[in-house]
Formats: structure tokens, C-alpha cells, sequence
């Protein structure tokens, strides 16, 4: 016999009790799974592991840092520096190249969300992202809030490209993090809930992105509409059969962002 609350039940009569109770479900539809958090501490683990990896190979003058951080316009590396050469001197000259967007190196719209120079930027972002993602992921689950986290960094780099300086470098993933509160603002105001519980928390972030030094706005207000974005298209098409429509609408606006970019280095 199995002790209750009052008295005791039968193991049968337990087992069939658990098989009549409804099981909560995510906004998207989908069951919720209480496991741990697989997709966050992978990420984690890839911020930590680039971040280590540029720390050993000199950190903030590390030829890695270099050629992951978004940048548009590429630049002649040398031993004293740095210059903004046409790309056929500096390689006549015997120097290296270190490509930006503009050259092709489209890779960095992405693996600048991973890379991390500043031993607190890196601290900062992946408390964050472990709070954010502690909450979001047994809620969305693993490949939504994965997809979450990937494109709201890329909408985050697409916004880089387009308003920042052509000669500056871009790294962090905060874009990509400021993509998760985005996704959470979706979801309490899709639940019906009330947004005063998110507003400290959004507005020292927007104080910190538009007051704080060195920050890249551009990357957090980038991020943070891709979040708007991607968890609007889940969240209005959450039904479990209308999953390949999330996926395609998804597909669509990464896309889109791709287009962005593309169109910036025709301009540029």
C-alpha cells in the first residue's frame, strides 16, 4: 500500500490516478519536459570554451578574436597593430589579412555571439543566460529555445552590420541574451500575465545599452526584436499541428536576416 494524505491507496489505484491527470503543456503545445538544461549549459560551454580559447592564444590581441568578432570592414594585421590597407598591400606586403563581412566572412554574424574577450562580459552574459535559460528552456524546450537563442543573436549581428562602423569589431552574446527577455516578454503577455514583474529588469538593461560605455546597441536592440519576432511565430502557431508552419515561418525570417546582411556588404 502506498501512504496518502489521507489514509493509504493501492499501487494499481496510483498508477491509474497518474494516468487520468492532464499533463501541463508549453505555450507552444508541446509537453513540458522538467529534465535539465541541456542547450543552455551547452552554450555556456561553447561562450566559456572560445573565450578560453582566445586567453591562450593572447587574449585581447589574439589573431581568433580577430577573425570571429563581427566586423564589416576587414583590416591588414601586423606585429605593431593594425591598418586600414586596400587587401592587395597588405598581402604584398607580407602582412596577414583579417577579413570582415564585407570579404565574405559571413561566419562572424554568428560566431561573434560566442566570443568573448573581457573576463566580466563573459561572467555577466552567461549568468544571464543561465537565468533566462533555466526558465525558458523546460518551457519552450530544447530545439525552440535553441533556435531562440541563435537567431535573436543573428538579428542581433544583422543590426551590427548595418548601423555600426564599418572599421569597428562587435563580440558577446548579448544580443542573442537580450533575445531571451524578448521571447519572455512574448510569453507573459501571451499567458495573460502582467509585465510588471520584467519591467526592472528591462529597463536597467535599456539604461545599460544606451548609457553603459562601450556598449553595442545595435547588437541589443537587434536581438532583443529577433526575440520579439521568433516567439511570436511560436507562440501564434502553438498548436503541435502546425509545427512545420513554426518551422517554416522560422526559416523564413532567418532568411530574411540573411538578406539584410547580404544587401549591407552589395552597398558597402
Amino acid at each position: 500500500m502506498t501512504p496518502a494524505s489521507v489514509g493509504f491507496q493501492c499501487p494499481e489505484c496510483v498508477r491509474e490516478g497518474h494516468k487520468s491527470v492532464r499533463q501541463p503543456k508549453r505555450f507552444t503545445g508541446a509537453r513540458v519536459g522538467f529534465r535539465a538544461l541541456p542547450v543552455t549549459y551547452s552554450l555556456m560551454a561553447v561562450n566559456v570554451l572560445v573565450w578560453l580559447s582566445i586567453m591562450v592564444t593572447g587574449g585581447a590581441s589574439s589573431r581568433i578574436a580577430d577573425f570571429i568578432a563581427i566586423r564589416l570592414q576587414g583590416y591588414c594585421f601586423t606585429p605593431d597593430g593594425g591598418f586600414v590597407v586596400p587587401q592587395s598591400v597588405c598581402r604584398a606586403s607580407g602582412y596577414t589579412w583579417m577579413p570582415g563581412v564585407d570579404d565574405g566572412a559571413v561566419w562572424q554574424v554568428l560566431t561573434s555571439t560566442f566570443t568573448h574577450v573581457a573576463i566580466l562580459h563573459l561572467a555577466v552574459n552567461m549568468f544571464s543566460l543561465y537565468v533566462l535559460g533555466s526558465f525558458l528552456e523546460p518551457i519552450v524546450g530544447r530545439l525552440r529555445f535553441l533556435a531562440f537563442y541563435l537567431i535573436s543573436g543573428l538579428a542581433g549581428s544583422a543590426l551590427v552590420v548595418w548601423a555600426s562602423a564599418p572599421a569597428g569589431s562587435t563580440v558577446g552574446a548579448s544580443g542573442a541574451i537580450f533575445g531571451l527577455l524578448g521571447v519572455l516578454v512574448v510569453l507573459f503577455v501571451r499567458a495573460g500575465q502582467s509585465l510588471s514583474p520584467l519591467l526592472p529588469i528591462l529597463l536597467i538593461n535599456a539604461a545599460i545599452t544606451f548609457f553603459g560605455p562601450g556598449i553595442s546597441w545595435q547588437g541589443h536592440v537587434g536581438g532583443f526584436v529577433g526575440g520579439l519576432v521568433v516567439a511570436g511565430i511560436f507562440t501564434s502557431l502553438r498548436a503541435d499541428r502546425k509545427a512545420p508552419l513554426q518551422w517554416a515561418a522560422l526559416g523564413g525570417f532567418t532568411l530574411l536576416l540573411l538578406a539584410m546582411v547580404s544587401v549591407r556588404m552589395v552597398l558597402f
